[in-house]
């Protein structure tokens, strides 16, 4: 369990370290500020795209082949983005960085299954979403620790030592399979393209709409163009899915009613953790004139809460059902959201601090069952393409909550603090229908919750 601990802990933390880097990298490698982006963005979009496939080769050939494999890969990957002397080298590294971490990603929640034994499951995944989520949050930070002693490339050359080290132990200690691969099950790289084109495809052409200025020269054509090629190719890639055995996006997982809410549930539930988190530093630094410091100890609030909560969630599943939980902790999440948004003008620590400490807790509540949820419901052959959903919805999510905010900021400005509170409105808003999202689960007969373990 440290494996898989350190291992997703390093992957999920490397998507946002490099943000508060990117000025003094664009400035090293002699970059705009719009080149030094794709730092950023090589990173997820490698990590998204190659989460499926290699969730799909996790079933057929070993989960623990994979998760090394990825380890390997990270880790060669931050020895060149270490030594990058260039900015295409630099984003070179950090794609396969990426690919690296989308090997971690995709069989991790598949390998705590193996782990665990299913009456202490819950706990396993609760350790698990709670790494996740602080991870996951915590890059600003450990970059802003890393950054006040050293330069840049020290962000990546830290992971070496501990990639080394985590290769090392997964190698002994990971356990193989318990499932043989379904009849029939194969690998196909016209999936897999088929699967990337899709994927980066929207994500690209959304994030073209949202941060795009629709004054300059060809406005938003472009845009619309990627985007509405990106579901093409998606509605194409999920009409040949649906003929085969193993799926290598699992249409055959999303036909399970409950296995479906909690993907929607998840989706939902990371967009408003995302929409929060990036407008809450210029509501603090802007509208409420904290310093850099303040800011970042009252958004720490948040991560603490839900170091907290998570363990207590992962003892309260198997007494409550999973989707009574998850709507209580995303009822408390919006709730807190709400109340962030309709602070005063001068509003005191305390009155953010616990806010802060409200939505921490509420996420922590949900995350653990849910993903509890979205893991089990699976047969244990499929395993593998659940925990690639599992990153999928969280990665989706994230994407979805900056898109929208970006499209936000365009329209009502970040800096007098109306956007962020327009920004946490909506953010309450997406946690409320991922709530409503949890809740419709328990209006499900057990048939319909078992169908998947059971491979029925």
């Amino acid at each position: 369990m440290l494996v898989i601990i350190l291992g997703i802990m390093v992957a999920v933390l490397d998507g946002t370290i490099v943000n508060l880097a990117l000025p003094g990298i664009a400035e090293q490698l002699k970059a705009t500020p719009s080149q030094s982006i794709w730092v950023v963005n090589a990173y997820q979009i490698a990590t998204l795209v190659m989460l499926l496939p290699l969730a799909t080769l996790g079933d057929l050939v070993g989960y623990r082949r994979i998760y090394i494999a990825g380890i390997g890969l990270f880790t060669l990957a931050s020895l060149g983005a270490t030594f990058a002397d260039s900015l295409g080298t630099l984003i070179a590294a950090r794609a396969a960085q990426g690919l690296g971490a989308a090997g971690i990603m995709s069989v991790n929640s598949a390998l705590v299954r193996l782990i665990y034994p299913s009456n202490r499951l819950g706990r396993g995944m609760a350790i698990n979403s709670m790494v996740v989520a602080t991870s996951a949050v915590a890059g600003p930070s450990v970059a802003a620790a890393i950054l006040s002693v050293a330069s840049w490339p020290w962000l990546f050359a830290l992971n070496l030592p501990l990639g080394v080290v985590v290769l090392a132990m997964a190698r002994r200690s990971l356990p193989a399979n318990s499932a043989p691969p379904a009849p029939g099950a194969r690998f196909s790289l016209v999936d897999v393209v088929l699967n990337m084109l899709m994927f980066s495809l929207i994500f690209l052409g959304a994030d073209q709409l949202g941060v795009g200025d629709p004054s300059r020269q060809g406005g938003t054509a472009p845009g619309w163009a990627t985007l509405v090629a990106g579901l093409a190719i998606g509605y194409v890639f999920i009409r040949r899915q649906r003929r085969l055995a193993l799926p290598l996006f699992p249409v055959d997982l999303l036909r399970i009613p409950v296995f479906a809410l909690s993907m929607c549930t998840s989706v939902a539930a990371f967009a408003a953790q995302m929409l929060a988190y990036i407008a809450l530093p210029f509501l603090l630094l802007g509208a409420y004139g904290r310093s850099h410091i303040e800011a970042g100890l009252l958004i720490t609030c948040w991560p603490l809460a839900i170091v907290v909560a998570a363990p207590v969630a992962g003892r309260l599943i198997g007494r409550y059902p999973d989707g009574m939980l998850g709507g209580v902790g995303l009822g408390l999440m919006g709730a807190g959201l709400a109340l962030l948004a309709a602070l005063p003008a001068s509003p005191a620590n305390a009155d953010i601090v616990w806010r802060m400490g409200l939505c921490g807790a509420g996420f922590g509540l949900f995350q653990s069952p849910n993903n509890h949820t979205i893991v089990t419901s699976p047969p244990p052959h499929r395993s593998g393409a659940a925990s690639g959903m599992l990153g999928t919805a969280r990665l989706t999510g994230q994407t979805l909550g900056a898109v929208i905010l970006a499209g936000l900021f365009s329209v009502w400005s970040p800096v007098d603090g109306k956007g962020p509170v327009i920004a946490l409105v909506l953010a309450a808003c997406c946690a409320g229908i991922a709530a409503v999202f949890s809740v419709m689960r328990l209006k499900m007969a057990p048939s319909d919750i078992a169908h998947g373990a059971t491979g029925s």
